[in-house]
């Protein structure tokens, strides 16, 4: 699923780049809810690809204090890939693995979610669970 701002919802580029820059630079979730707010406000109900801009950029806020630095979802599988060294106990990281069996190590720094996970809800539910799982 493409996660932008068509410009059949904002039509001014130099305004979409404004805002793809805002929610670049959001550091919680308050501030997501903010902006999805204020573009609701100004543009109308958002379409799709809007909303997924929205999630991804949750999902990166959620990411960051557990040393995650990419997410790669798809319909099948998701891949998260941690820092070096990530701020997440090594038991909870086990832990995870031994009750979820669609859930392996891929390598020393990344985690591979098996499931099926057809859309953007189903990618984002799997992915935020998975993750309150590794804070505890």
């Amino acid at each position: 699923v493409p996660a932008l701002l068509p410009n059949d919802y904002c039509g001014d580029v130099h305004e979409r780049l404004s805002l793809y820059k805002r929610f670049a630079n959001c550091t919680s979730q308050d501030a997501i809810d903010a902006l999805q707010e204020e573009l609701i406000d100004r543009f109308g109900k958002l379409p799709e690809v809007a909303k997924a801009l929205v999630e991804t950029h949750r999902l990166r806020i959620a990411a960051k204090p557990l040393g995650i630095i990419k997410i790669d979802a798809h319909a099948e599988s998701a891949l998260l890939q941690f820092v070096p060294n990530p701020p997440v106990d090594a038991m909870r990281i086990i832990e995870l693995i031994q009750k979820n069996r669609h859930i392996k190590l891929n390598g020393q720094d990344k985690l591979r979610i098996t499931a099926n996970m057809p859309d953007l809800n189903a990618r984002v539910m799997q992915l935020k669970a998975t993750m309150r799982s590794l804070v505890g």
